[in-house]
């Protein structure tokens, strides 16, 4: 009877599972159950500490681990015309360069344009400033509020004497600040480099993975960076899109109604736009603030509603149109993730919450699809193939992963690209006669 119940439970690290062990006593049934959770509990136990020294070590190699980020984010967007550019016979370092170059120098443009609008209409916005600091003392001193003008100048005193009482800690703000500034202009260089050398030779790197692998399980990481490397470049591109959209509509209606930096708006909204939810509501914010200040009451409340219009446009047509497909993500886990990378790392944080959340649900389709391939009652049949990045997205992934060593030309990146499908094949000729092998052992 002991060893009767004693199979029953099983053990907490190899539960039996309720339900299955034909057991007759109630007694066996709850121990069974129980001892199954326990052991889940366990095992989640441990991944949550798995996670959290992983966010603790990636904490510690920060500063290293941040422009490598940027740097394959960058990728994404410019490997595509650099690899159009190598297809046309160009050297592939050649051809990363002028990819690179071109970008920093649209970019480059872009600010170099905006800078004499913001220094043109600064005086505007400071004059637009003083006038609304003047209508609202005139709506502190008459009713409800009654405060004379002594009264207000008190209140102005003790501002005054709180901001020279503070100003030792204002100095090291603003050279925490100035540091800061410091440090991310190193980490953009950083990245700018370390994206020519993946531009270069990322095709090599899914090769290189596999063979140090091994074909089985090269042939998982394979199949799951290329799908990652697909959502990845999708998330980007069509973010982008839909924030040129908002950024080309908003700054029509602030030049249409006459509010000053209409094109730093503009553009602001643009960059705003690669935080979800809370980079177009910042955006907005100013936007509305500045033509307050500005142009009057009348003329906030007209930018308010172009802007809640254009985020409408955005959240109800573009973004279910254009990026429901690819990510396959809920607005309420997109806002979630948004609120808890802006929580952990600021804005940072929040601009990495979507990419990050994408390429987990990757790997969490893939788990589930090897899972249901691998269980006996599904006879082997392999389910299909997500829109995340199967088919030729994988395949397009697969020849523009990131990674180091040196490349030579199209003909580097098709013979690449043949070695990793041939420790494919390899990989999957072994899989197909794993489950024949375990059959006959029992083990499934």
């Amino acid at each position: 009877m002991e060893s009767r119940e004693g199979h029953a439970w099983g053990t907490v690290l190899r539960p039996q599972q309720p339900g299955t062990d034909g057991a007759r006593t109630r007694g066996a049934a709850i121990g069974a159950g129980l001892t199954w959770m326990a052991a889940w509990g366990l095992r989640i136990a441990l991944i949550a500490v798995g996670f959290v020294v992983l966010g603790y070590v990636i904490g510690m190699f920060w500063s290293v681990v941040w422009p490598v980020v940027l740097a394959i984010l960058l990728t994404t967007v410019l490997r595509p015309p650099a690899g159009w550019l190598i297809r046309h016979r160009l050297p592939p370092a050649l051809a990363s360069a002028v990819a690179l170059l071109v970008a920093v120098g649209v970019v480059t443009g872009i600010f170099v344009a905006i800078a004499p609008s913001v220094v043109g209409q600064g005086q505007q916005i400071a004059n637009g400033v003083v006038a609304g600091i003047g209508q609202i003392r005139g709506w502190l001193a008459g009713p409800p509020f009654n405060l004379g003008e002594g009264e207000l100048g008190g209140l102005l005193d003790t501002a005054t004497q709180q901001v020279q009482q503070s100003a030792t800690t204002i100095a090291g703000g603003v050279l925490t600040g100035v540091s800061a500034f410091a440090s991310g202009l190193l980490n953009v260089v950083l990245a700018l480099v370390l994206s020519f050398f993946f531009i270069k030779d990322g095709p090599r790197f899914l090769p290189w993975l596999t063979a140090i692998s091994g074909p089985s399980v090269g042939r998982h990481l394979s199949a799951v960076l290329s799908r990652m490397w697909a959502v990845l470049g999708g998330f980007i591109r069509v973010q982008a899109m839909v924030s040129l959209i908002d950024a080309v509509l908003i700054g029509i209606g602030l030049v249409v109604m006459s509010v000053p930096l209409a094109l730093p708006l503009a553009v602001l909204t643009f960059l705003g736009g690669f935080i979800p939810i809370i980079g177009a509501l910042v955006a907005g914010a100013l936007a509305v603030l500045i033509a307050l200040v500005t142009q009057g009451l009348t003329t906030a409340i007209v930018v308010l509603v172009i802007i809640v219009a254009v985020q409408q446009l955005e959240g109800n047509v573009l973004q279910p149109l254009l990026q429901g497909q690819s990510l396959r993500l809920h607005g309420a886990v997109v806002l979630l993730g948004v609120t808890a990378g802006g929580s952990m790392g600021g804005i940072g944080g929040a601009f990495l919450a979507v990419p990050v959340v994408a390429v987990v649900a990757v790997l969490l389709r893939y788990t589930g699809e090897q899972i249901d391939r691998n269980d006996p009652r599904n006879d082997g049949a392999v389910p299909p193939a997500d829109d995340d990045g199967s088919g030729r997205s994988e395949q397009d992934g697969a020849g523009t992963g990131t990674g180091t060593g040196t490349g030579t030309g199209t003909e580097t990146e098709t013979g690449a690209e043949s070695t990793s499908a041939a420790a494919t094949a390899v990989a999957a000729s072994e899989d197909d006669r794993a489950p024949d092998a375990d059959a006959r052992g029992g083990h499934a």
